[in-house]
């Protein structure tokens, strides 16, 4: 049995315990095990806040909303595990998530409401919350799964949230008289990680005196932990350290991350595995419906976009033109994924949208810390207000609006620094539904992108002493001399629109990724390092 460690799930809009594409992911791992029947079991943590919602002021900057979650979907196993945290012992009930078509997924949230505090708010920015959240999933989630009687064989870890999991695995086994190199040998051979983040900032890091403090390093001592996460300790280190192989989420970015961790010493290989999508939860079943005829494929398309413009009607009160060209942009609101690129060359835009031969949408989340994602936000916005009828930004970035953007548009822009972005699940979502990539080849793009078959590339990928310029021309050049005259051309569209879908169902499925996790990942042992 393999036990998924992750601090979010993306599992329906209902239930929003994810900030999100790693949540989302993680949620798309679990229905896609529970699909094919695979021994996985889940473990998290149960936010009785979950994310924010995030709405945008009179002043066009975004602002938090935080609400309790009270979901009826959760079921009490009758488990109790302790955590120690600083002076505290913290009890935690584990309940089993019981709606969605997944595999087994438990819950671990406190029992007492004087430490509610730990589980209230995904992410939490107070770093000796951040720990405590960390400790519960990893300590705790080893400690319920001994409570549930779960034969686990492998640990796997989504991002180094999870890695205080190895450090309970290696105090487990020293506590029999082993010793820790011993003790960290053994934990190896059964844990696997996931590491997301392209960017040597994004990489989580907390002072060894704190780990102890708090208790996070179980009984071992500092000259330990650091041996495993260095010092200060870095939770992407840790997580390279404690498994026996480490996965990437796509080919590029796995080159990128073993250049970036080549200096690890005594780290996992890290091999590329492609991030996927459950395509039940992501595709139109009219899209689904439609393969063998184009008649069918068109219908279905045109009604995918009225039921989106609709719903931006209802939002805005903006009336899109359902026969003018819509291009999507929607995921998390970061610096590096450049999302007002197409603004920044004024009269070019002007003349795309003046007669309303193009028109755009827009929509995001900033983390509630990130206030440089908020400013690029708020200056999105601001630059909206000028074209309010050809272009509109949908507050409060959710999976139904997500799935509404993917299915309902005609093209779906990606325009990242390459190579910052990891994987970028969201094209593979609009792929399955015929909604055109135009991306910069980056993350997935570069395995998915038959230039003017399957979507378009921004660029060639080469590198640049000025990439922003240099994209900002490769994507009008691209957009004005390939993607209109094929949007007026509905015959060669639909191809287009067929070779899409045909390539996300058949290559980036989250069925496909989960069956490689069991023979790439989970049937190794450690190479003995």
């Amino acid at each position: 049995m393999v036990a998924y460690f992750s601090m979010e799930y993306g599992l329906h809009e209902e239930f929003p315990s994810y900030a999100g594409g790693l949540g989302v992911l993680a949620g798309d791992f679990m229905k896609s095990a529970g699909d094919l029947g695979l021994p996985v079991v889940g473990i998290g943590l149960r936010w009785s806040q979950g994310y924010t919602s995030q709405h945008i002021g009179a002043d066009g900057y975004p602002y938090d909303e935080w609400r309790d979650q009270k979901p009826d979907i959760l079921t009490d196993t009758g488990a109790r595990v302790r955590v120690r945290i600083a002076t505290r012992e913290v009890e935690c009930r584990v309940c089993r998530v019981g709606r969605y078509a997944i595999a087994p997924l438990y819950l671990l949230e406190p029992t007492d409401p004087r430490d509610a505090w730990i589980t209230r708010r995904l992410y939490d920015p107070r770093p000796d919350c951040r720990v405590a959240q960390e400790m519960l999933l990893g300590i705790g989630g080893v400690r319920a799964l001994r409570a549930l009687h779960l034969p686990v064989e492998r640990y796997h870890f989504n991002e180094g949230h999870a890695v205080f999991a190895g450090i309970e695995l290696i105090a487990d086994r020293m506590e029999t008289g082993t010793g820790f190199r011993e003790a960290w040998r053994a934990a190896r051979e059964r844990i696997v990680f996931t590491t997301h983040t392209p960017v040597p900032a994004g990489n989580e890091v907390h002072p060894l005196a704190d780990l102890k403090r708090l208790g996070a390093g179980c009984e071992l001592v500092p000259s330990e932990l650091a041996e495993i996460g260095g010092d200060p300790f870095n939770m992407t280190v840790a997580g390279l350290r404690l498994a026996h192989t480490a996965n990437a989420v796509a080919q590029l970015h796995g080159e990128t991350a073993r250049a970036m961790w080549a200096h690890v010493e005594d780290a996992a290989p890290i091999i590329a595995i492609t991030n996927g999508v459950h395509a039940p939860t992501w595709q139109d079943p009219r899209i689904a419906a439609a393969h063998g005829s184009d008649e069918r494929l068109q219908a279905a398309k045109r009604a995918l976009k009225r039921e989106l413009l609709a719903e931006v009607r209802a939002r805005t009160g903006t009336r899109l033109d359902p026969a003018a060209l819509t291009i999507g942009f929607a995921r998390r609101a970061a610096t590096y994924k450049r999302p007002d690129l197409l603004l920044r060359d004024p009269e070019r835009f002007a003349a795309l949208v003046k007669d309303r031969q193009v028109q755009l949408l827009f929509s995001g989340k900033a983390h509630p810390a990130d206030h440089e994602g908020k400013a690029v936000i708020a200056r999105l916005v601001a630059a909206l207000r000028q074209w309010p009828e050809s272009v509109a930004f949908l507050e409060d970035y959710d999976m139904a609006l997500g799935r509404l953007l993917t299915r309902g548009c005609d093209v779906w822009l990606n325009t990242p620094r390459r190579p910052m972005e990891a994987s970028g699940t969201s094209g593979m979502k609009a792929a399955m539904n015929g909604t055109l990539n135009l991306s910069v080849l980056d993350g997935w793009w570069p395995e998915g992108c038959e230039h003017g078959v399957t979507g378009w590339a921004i660029g060639d990928g080469t590198a640049s002493a000025d990439p922003d310029a240099r994209d900002l021309r490769a994507l009008y050049d691209t957009l004005e001399g390939l993607v209109l005259p094929a949007f007026a051309d509905p015959a060669r569209w639909t191809r287009m629109m067929r070779a899409s879908i045909r390539m996300g169902v058949e290559r980036f499925s989250s069925d496909r990724m989960v069956k490689e996790y069991f023979a790439r990942l989970y049937s190794v042992t450690s190479p003995g390092r």
